[in-house]
C-alpha cells in the first residue's frame, strides 16, 4: 500500500471495528511512515495526514468509551443515543452521593450540565474529579484515562493540597462524602508559618503519601505541612528545572545555527569582494588582506543572550507567516489548529513560564525535546532515523514520567505530529513545512 487515501479508507474501516484511540493513532502513523515515497515526501504527508485523517478526540468521546465499558454495551459507543449516557450519569451521580458541582450555591441544570460534559471538546480539572467521584471511578481512570489521556494534562498535582485530598480518596475507594470530612479536617488544621515544602521536588512529596494506606491520621500529619500562612505557587520543580535546561540547550543550539550562517553569508561577502577586485591596480595584495580582515572582524557573533524569547520564536515558527515586526500570525485561524491550539511555545508563554506565573505543561517540554533531536549531531545520516525516533520516545518519555505528566501518547494529535517529524529524513524541516502548508492554505481560500 502506497497512497495516503488507501490508508484512510483502511484506518476509518479499522476504527469502526476498534475502540482503542491508542491502537488507531500509531495504525495511521505507522501507515504514513512507512509509506514508500514518505521519505521524499514527508511534510505533504503528514500534512494531508493532519488535515483529513488524524482528528483531536474530545473530551466527550473519552467519557462516551468509558460508559460503554462500564456498562458492558454492545455496539459501537459513537452510535448509542446520548440520552442513554446521560441517564447513566444522573443515576451513578446519585447512587454514590455526589452532587453536580463542587460548588454548593452554584444553579445545576443537570440535563444541560451532562450534555455539555458528553460533547465538550475539553474540561477543567474540577469537572474530571467531580465525574472520578460521580462515577466511581478508580484512581488508574481518573489519572490515565481522563488527565492523561482525554485532556493531556499532567497527573494529580501533589503540591495541591485539595488534589492530595481527592488521590487520597481514589486510591482509597472512598466516595465524595469522605472527601467532605477530609476537605473539613484539613482546613480545621492550624496554620503553620512557611515551612518551604512548596519547594520540594513534587516527586519526593508524592513518594510520602504513598507510603500511607488508608490511615486518616498520618495522611493528615503529612497534609498539615500545606497549611502556611504563605500562598505558595504550586509549579512543579522537577519540570521546571527540566523546562530551563532544554530551553538553555535549544537557544545554545540556535546561537550555533546563526553563527554557521554568519560564516557562510561572510564567504560569499569575501568571495564577492576578491572577484570585482581581482583586476584591480589601485588596490595592493595587502589592503585586500586588511579589508578582508575588518570583514572578519565585523562579523556578528551569535551568544546564548542574543536567543531572547522573542528570538526563539521567530526561529521555531520560521514556517509560519510572521510579518514584518516579527509577529507570529493566529494559530486559531490556520487550517490545523485543533492539533496546535494550546501547544504554541510563543514569546508570551515562554516569559510567564520563567517568572512562574503557568505551569509548564507537557506539550512545552515535547517542542523544546524536538528541537533538539531534530539538530542532535549524533544522528547525521538517514540511517538513523529510526534510532533517532527511538532515542526520542526514551529520552521524552523518562522526563514526562519523572514530570508526572505520563509518557508520549500517540493519539494526541500534535504528539503524532512530532513522532512522524521526528522520523523524518530533516525532522525540523518538515515542521516548518507542514506549518508553512497550514498557513498557505488559508490564504488560498480567503
Amino acid at each position: 500500500m502506497n497512497d495516503i487515501k488507501d490508508i484512510a479508507q483502511e484506518v476509518e474501516e479499522y476504527r469502526q471495528n476498534n475502540i482503542n484511540f491508542t491502537e488507531n493513532a500509531r495504525k495511521l502513523m505507522n501507515d504514513t511512515i512507512n509509506l514508500e515515497d514518505f521519505k521524499d515526501k514527508d511534510s505533504d504527508y503528514i500534512f494531508d495526514v493532519l488535515k483529513e485523517n488524524l482528528k483531536k478526540i474530545p473530551f466527550g468521546d473519552y467519557l462516551k468509551r468509558y460508559l460503554h465499558k462500564k456498562s458492558e454495551m454492545n455496539g459501537d459507543y459513537k452510535n448509542i443515543d446520548i440520552e442513554n449516557y446521560k441517564t447513566m450519569i444522573i443515576n451513578c451521580f446519585r447512587e454514590n452521593n455526589t452532587p453536580f458541582s463542587f460548588d454548593k450555591t452554584a444553579d445545576i441544570r443537570i440535563n444541560n450540565l451532562t450534555r455539555n460534559w458528553l460533547s465538550q471538546v475539553s474540561v477543567s480539572r474540577q469537572v474530571i474529579f467531580l465525574l472520578g467521584f460521580g462515577l466511581k471511578m478508580s484512581l488508574e481512570d481518573v489519572s490515565i484515562e481522563f488527565l492523561f489521556k482525554a485532556q493531556g494534562e499532567q497527573d494529580f498535582n501533589f503540591k495541591d493540597p485539595m488534589e492530595i485530598i481527592y488521590w487520597y480518596c481514589f486510591k482509597n475507594e472512598f466516595g465524595f462524602p469522605k472527601m467532605l470530612e477530609l476537605k473539613e479536617m484539613f482546613n480545621n488544621l492550624p496554620t503553620k508559618k512557611n515551612n518551604n515544602i512548596y519547594i520540594k521536588r513534587t516527586y519526593d512529596i508524592r513518594s510520602n503519601f504513598h507510603e500511607i494506606y488508608d490511615n486518616n491520621i498520618q495522611f493528615m500529619n503529612y497534609l498539615a505541612d500545606f497549611k502556611t500562612s504563605v500562598k505558595n505557587n504550586v509549579y512543579g520543580v522537577t519540570a521546571y528545572n527540566y523546562f530551563c535546561d532544554l530551553y538553555f540547550k535549544c537557544r545554545e543550539i540556535i546561537a550555533d545555527i546563526y553563527n554557521r550562517q554568519e560564516e557562510k553569508n561572510l564567504k560569499k561577502e569575501i568571495d564577492n569582494y576578491m572577484r570585482k577586485n581581482k583586476d584591480s591596480y589601485r588596490l595592493s595584495k595587502e589592503a585586500k588582506e586588511t579589508h578582508i580582515n575588518k570583514m572578519r572582524e565585523e562579523i556578528k557573533r551569535w551568544t546564548i543572550d542574543d536567543i531572547t524569547d522573542g528570538e526563539f520564536e521567530k526561529f521555531l515558527y520560521k514556517g509560519t507567516s510572521i510579518d514584518d515586526v516579527g509577529k507570529l500570525p493566529k494559530f486559531s485561524d490556520m487550517d490545523l489548529s485543533p492539533h496546535f491550539t494550546g501547544k504554541i511555545l510563543n514569546r508570551q508563554r515562554l516569559w510567564k513560564i520563567k517568572n512562574k506565573e503557568v505551569l509548564i505543561d507537557r506539550f512545552d517540554l515535547l517542542t523544546l525535546q524536538f528541537l533538539l533531536f531534530a539538530f542532535d549531531k549524533n544522528y547525521k545520516n538517514i540511517k538513523d532515523n529510526n534510532r533517532r525516533f527511538d532515542d526520542f520516545i526514551e529520552t521524552t518519555n523518562k522526563i514526562l514520567n519523572e514530570c508526572s505528566m505520563g509518557e508520549l501518547y500517540v493519539a494526541n494529535t500534535y504528539e503524532c505530529f512530532l513522532l512522524m517529524c521526528i522520523i523524518s529524513n530533516y525532522p525540523f524541516y518538515a515542521f516548518t513545512e507542514v506549518l508553512g502548508q497550514a498557513f498557505e492554505s488559508v490564504h488560498r481560500t480567503e
